[in-house]
């Protein structure tokens, strides 16, 4: 065989050999990309996303789109061809297969923290709104978590409402702790509750709890020698009306400001986006306070991809998003509930100049 040729063939193996190993050898890598986005005011699945009963609504129209991230799932392994494409790839983002699924917990795990965040970000949407719109929320504190092997297991449930401990009423979770590391371990302390299935039955039904229970616990001890019982102790919100959320598949708390921002929308009579189509995203507190989030360059191109012109960016993302903004969509800079719907009416008056860009820092 002529030595130009057996070259050309060896080179020709090598090539086919590296590119086997690419596909074959996985690396220990996730890649992030634009996801879905869904409109808070329309339907998933057939259904309307927000619904509300029990007062009145209004017609809306336009978008508020959430925005998602997609991402590869935690028992999938890329190779080093996919890993080489997404870093070539401009709207997607390669990262350490840790940084997204830590080695300390399970898919399992982290499944559940999504489903939890994304669960307590619509509680802190329904309540911001409500308070944006002058509503009256109520409260009450709840036994948030019990500790297995400790004194209140099986006798405590999440989701209890705690309204005394040994005769004193209860109104904030810190009560909860003060009265009872007021005995020493091994005393007793008694626990006035409404079970959780009664106090979920009478916010479904818009009643007064009808049961309450006694609880009477021996105290254990904490490393710091203190008296315990093995709860954490949390605030649970009560609505005047029924606000429900129907989204599945979606996980995390980005999603806060969008959902109090269609609430507001539906229960407001002016049309709050004007027929514009405006996608955003966020954290949001009780408060009505903005925080950031993550993936937010893939969150401007998915909401760009589906027709957005204007992107609710919280503040501390503002950086990060206007580096590659995509074009003919318009950063506006939120940091409130507050902000936003001023934003909005802006946009819906036409007056997209003075809005807060992220580009300019205005």
């Amino acid at each position: 065989m002529p030595r130009r040729t057996a070259t050309m063939l060896a080179s020709l193996l090598m090539l086919i050999a590296l590119l086997c190993a690419g596909v074959l050898i996985p690396v220990p890598y996730a890649e992030m990309s634009p996801g879905p986005t869904y409109n808070t005011l329309g339907e998933h699945d057939g259904e309307p996303v927000l619904q509300i009963s029990g007062h009145k609504t209004y017609p809306t129209s336009g978008n508020l789109n959430m925005t998602t991230v997609r991402v590869t799932g935690s028992q999938y392994r890329m190779n080093l061809v996919e890993a080489v494409y997404g870093w070539l790839a401009h709207d997607n983002l390669v990262v350490p297969h840790s940084t997204l699924y830590p080695d300390d917990k399970t898919p399992d795990q982290l499944n559940q923290e999504t489903a939890e965040e994304f669960s307590q970000s619509q509680e802190s949407a329904k309540v911001a709104a409500l308070k944006e719109l002058k509503i009256p929320v109520g409260t009450r504190v709840v036994v948030a978590s019990v500790v297995k092997g400790s004194p209140a297991e099986g006798a405590l449930h999440a989701g209890d409402v705690i309204k005394a401990v040994d005769g004193t009423e209860i109104k904030q979770p810190g009560d909860v702790a003060r009265l009872v590391t007021k005995h020493r371990p091994g005393q007793e302390v008694s626990f006035r509750v409404v079970p959780a299935k009664e106090a979920a039955a009478a916010e479904k039904e818009k009643r007064a709890p009808r049961q309450e229970r006694t609880v009477n616990l021996v105290t254990g001890k904490a490393p710091d020698k203190r008296a315990v019982v093995g709860i954490q102790a949390g605030i649970d919100h009560t609505f005047p009306f029924t606000i429900n959320i129907k989204l599945t598949d979606v996980g995390g708390p980005s999603a806060g400001l969008m959902f109090a921002l269609g609430i507001v929308d539906k229960l407001t009579p002016e049309d709050l986006t004007g027929g514009k189509f405006i996608a955003g995203t966020g954290t949001i507190d009780d408060t009505g306070k903005v925080g950031p989030i993550g993936g937010i360059e893939m969150k401007t191109v998915a909401a760009r991809s589906k027709g957005a012109r204007f992107f609710l960016t919280p503040k501390d993302n503002c950086a990060a998003a206007a580096r590659d903004t995509p074009k003919g969509l318009t950063l506006v800079k939120v940091d409130t509930i507050g902000d936003a719907t001023k934003a909005l009416e802006k946009i819906r008056k036409g007056d997209a100049a003075s809005l807060p860009s992220c580009s300019t820092g205005r």
